[in-house]
């Protein structure tokens, strides 16, 4: 018993170091990078991408990131790299950001070319750029815009991305909404009358005018929530509820 124990832990142990160094030699693949003097470092980050149709494509997906691009640190555009080698049905193909004047910049997304219209944050603040550092746990979200002629999307968050709840009790979320005020400073705004969307599906469940809304569940399960307003074309917001 304590032999086949030792085998599996073995087992995952080069399953977990094959599998990001697969991903980077994927990448690699795509971008004519040289990984030859890969030296191997590992971090989980959780990755959300929506497409130019402002559907989920990646909610809060666990992706093991690795430097691929070897310089030295794990970055935004390392985590996006190997969240498509690993999830989309093209790889890393899928993926591409090139230096430009204004630093290293998104030309495709989850397969989408539209001329560099993307966003991206991290931990649901905004990023100074793709070479960000991204540590255990963090989680990425990108997107490309639905809106090319207004570029009117508006990017939100639930106060949570994860919530773990017990079945039958009732759990709270409150959707916020990045904007600028007059003076062009950050600000927040709840995001009041929006429908959520619970597993692909719609509800008729609105936030208030604080942005908060409540919810039970009556089964054990993972729940993707995300939600869509009538009065603004939101960056679909991501939160996984684990009911137990």
């Amino acid at each position: 018993m304590k032999k086949t124990l030792s085998l599996l832990l073995i087992l995952m142990l080069v399953c977990i170091l094959w599998l990001p160094a697969a991903l980077c030699e994927a990448v690699a693949d795509a971008t004519g990078s040289d990984t030859s003097a890969l030296t191997l470092s590992v971090t989980q980050v959780y990755v959300s991408i929506s497409d130019d149709t402002a559907a989920l494509r990646l909610a809060m997906e666990p992706v093991y990131a690795t430097d691929c691009d070897m310089d030295g640190v794990v970055t935004i555009h390392d985590a996006l790299a190997c969240a498509h080698a690993a999830a989309h049905p093209e790889g890393a193909a899928a993926y591409s950001a090139v230096p430009t004047e204004w630093g290293l910049s998104l030309m495709k997304l989850w397969g989408v070319e539209n001329g560099g219209s993307y966003g991206y944050y991290l931990n649901d603040a905004s990023a100074w750029s793709l070479m960000d550092p991204v540590k255990e746990g963090d989680h990425v979200k990108a997107y490309a815009f639905s809106d090319l002629t207004a570029f009117s999307d508006t990017y939100c968050y639930f106060d949570a991305p994860q919530v773990e709840t017990t079945v039958g009790d009732t759990i709270s979320l409150t959707l916020t909404a990045a904007a600028f005020d007059e003076n062009f400073a950050p600000v927040t705004l709840p995001v009041a009358g929006a429908k959520l969307i619970i597993d692909g599906e719609a509800t008729d469940i609105l936030t208030d005018e604080a942005g908060s809304v409540k919810l039970t569940f009556v089964e054990a399960g993972s729940y993707i929530v995300t939600a869509q307003s009538d009065d603004m074309t939101l960056v679909p917001p991501v939160c996984i509820i684990k009911a137990w």
